[in-house]
């Protein structure tokens, strides 16, 4: 049992990489807005079911803490909405990258500034290496996307520069979210509980602008059937099983595991003929994630009972 926990958050690596492969070619017919409603709230679902049935009465926790989950729901709508905007035009390794790679910025970022929400412990030499390799690589996989060098051609340069945009804000967005979510966890609110009250505002917005556009999406109740279970396969499930995986593995191998997350995504893409074989791209996403295990090594080693700043398993 000792490897269930690597396992399971290898698994939601894995799952993340046909998670974005696939809804990346999905989002060419149909509307990433339908994709997300379909998503959420069977997630949200399946949290609150889990949390009612393992901890009754662990709701009533919440009160008190409205603003902290007001600021949750915001800052999850925002950097979904974002994220799957990047996606639908963008590389997905490409996207994946940016996005999980401004986490970590965002946190020493706002570190440096004081912000009382982030609090890591001191970054310093081979760590500071770390976080410039990052830095560098998603610099290097702007070039390759606005230079029109990755595997997805004949996107206009307006497009990308906005997908490339909101990729960062997806990244940062997330991050915030997530910090806000460990000020809920601090306070004895479970992850299945935080997973449940999460996501009602990116269902109410993408709700909001599916039956905005005045007609029902136009797509056969076969597919429609088919979104919802993919959408449970790679999304609702995976999120849980990396709920599970990280309760049982050590900060520094989730995050290891995790930093490969864009390479997996990257050999999967080659199956999709929508895309074509990008040199520079892997040479940018290989750089990021050595980058990301030299950090979290580093960290690993130098502060091996400091308290961590780690994603929730509520991630994303």
């Amino acid at each position: 049992m000792a490897f269930l926990g690597p396992a399971l958050v290898l698994a939601f690596c894995v799952s993340q990489a046909f998670r974005d492969v696939y809804f990346g070619h999905a989002f060419q017919k149909v509307d990433f807005f339908l994709v997300i409603v379909i998503a959420f709230v069977l997630s949200t679902a399946l949290f609150t079911a889990v949390a009612v049935v393992r901890t009754p009465g662990a709701f009533g926790k919440l009160r008190g803490h409205g603003r902290t989950v007001l600021a949750v729901n915001l800052t999850t709508a925002l950097a979904w909405s974002s994220y799957f905007f990047g996606l639908t035009h963008i590389e997905p390794s490409v996207v994946n990258t940016l996005h999980s790679g401004m986490g970590p910025l965002t946190v020493v970022a706002l570190a440096a500034f004081g912000v009382p929400l982030a609090q890591t412990g001191a970054v310093r030499g081979t760590e500071y290496l770390g976080y410039s390799g990052m830095a560098l690589s998603l610099i290097g996989l702007w070039w390759v996307v606005l230079a029109d060098a990755s595997g997805v051609a004949g996107v206009s340069h307006t497009t990308n520069l906005a997908g490339l945009a909101l990729l960062l804000v997806s990244g940062a967005s997330i991050t915030v979210s997530l910090l806000y979510c460990k000020r809920l966890h601090d306070a004895g609110i479970n992850a299945e509980v935080v997973s449940a009250v999460r996501y009602l505002a990116l269902i109410a917005l993408a709700g909001a602008i599916v039956a905005g556009r005045g007609r029902m999406p136009d797509i056969a109740v076969g597919q429609f059937g088919m979104l919802a279970f993919l959408t449970a396969v790679l999304i609702v499930l995976p999120l849980y099983a990396l709920q599970l995986g990280i309760a049982r593995t050590a900060p520094l191998t989730a995050n290891v595991l995790r930093a490969l997350g864009p390479v997996f995504i990257f050999a999967l893409e080659q199956f999709d003929g929508r895309m074509t074989y990008s040199a520079p791209a892997l040479v940018c996403i290989l750089f990021y994630s050595a980058s990301a295990i030299v950090c979290n090594v580093t960290h690993g080693w130098r502060e091996p009972r400091a308290p961590e700043l780690r994603p929730l398993p509520s991630a994303r």
